[in-house]
């Protein structure tokens, strides 16, 4: 009996992220899955962080003159577990020119709100790049963000240039953060 509950519980979170369901919080919006955008809003500072990882804890106004790649996540998500190794391969390829990435674990489930849980998930896929632990969405909020996975990408001037929900848009997400990095050679 305790096999087939965790193969329906297994099940369920992963229908949850593959289907786009939102935060019980947040209304869902008719959007595209990937944009630019376009009136280049300014990104909103990180809020009610309860913990830092691979980093002290930082300000988006202090990342000004960095392209910023915020990726927003939870480790039970298998559609944010899938883009996990993209997300990696982006910091190790861009961290010295001049990205950086910026992981906000924001959970779905209260077994995510655990330090300790997403500490293991931090080291089960080799994440070394800073992440915020989100517990009370706070910061999901502030950027009005809606699904799991979600990638935004800021400008050297603070501004959101281009966001993604889901998994895909690797290549167009690389070009961007690689023409943001030229433009400031």
């Amino acid at each position: 009996m305790t096999m087939i509950l965790r193969s329906l519980i297994s099940a369920l979170i992963g229908t949850v992220c593959l289907t786009g369901i939102t935060a019980p919080h947040i209304a869902r919006a008719q959007e595209p899955a990937a944009r630019v955008t376009a009136a280049q809003q300014s990104a909103p500072n990180f809020a009610g962080i309860t913990k830092w990882f691979n980093s002290q804890p930082l300000d988006i106004a202090d990342l000004r003159g960095k392209v910023v790649l915020v990726d927003f996540w939870t480790y039970g998500c298998v559609n944010c577990v899938n883009t996990l190794p993209h997300v990696v391969a982006l910091d190790a390829k861009y961290r010295n020119r001049g990205l950086v990435v910026i992981g906000v674990h924001t959970p779905e489930f209260p077994f995510e709100r655990s330090a300790s849980n997403v500490q293991a998930a931090l080291k089960r896929h080799g994440i070394s790049y800073p992440v915020a632990q989100d517990n009370e969405s706070q910061t999901w909020n502030a950027y009005r963000n809606q699904y799991w996975p979600a990638q935004y990408i800021i400008d050297q001037n603070g501004h959101i240039v281009f966001h993604h929900d889901g998994e895909g848009q690797y290549e167009q997400i690389d070009r961007t953060v690689a023409r943001l990095l030229n433009a400031n050679s």
